[in-house]
């Protein structure tokens, strides 16, 4: 029981780190720091991804086909790995979104709810 409960837990995590990512590519294509900086600052540095989750996240929506990459060179003349949102991922955001409304819905209303 706990440990589908942890599971559970970690698909969350899981599933609301992927919709922030594709949220953030919906902005226009970026790099991994470039994500999770833009991450950071919307957020009021609230969330500050590590190399250990961004990196994997993504790898995973790519073999999804919801996040296509190739390489360029940057400003500074690194090649870096440049992520953009596919159509599959356009449509798979607006389904997390969607979810995410109603979770956080369901959430304010055993927090504040109406008759208490």
């Amino acid at each position: 029981m706990a440990k589908e409960g942890y599971q559970s837990r970690m698909e969350l995590l899981q599933g609301t780190l992927d919709m922030l990512i594709l949220q953030t590519l919906q902005w226009g294509p970026r790099h991994g720091y470039g994500i999770s900086q833009a991450m950071a600052s919307w957020s009021g540095d609230l969330f500050q991804v590590d190399t250990g989750s961004l990196y994997p996240a993504l790898h995973r929506l790519e073999r999804k086909k919801l996040v296509s990459s190739k390489w360029k060179v940057s400003e500074t003349g690194r090649e870096v790995k440049i992520y953009s949102l596919t159509t599959k991922g356009k449509k798979q955001l607006l389904s997390e979104r969607s979810r995410w409304e109603q979770l956080t819905s369901g959430i304010a209303g055993i927090l504040s709810p109406e008759g208490k």
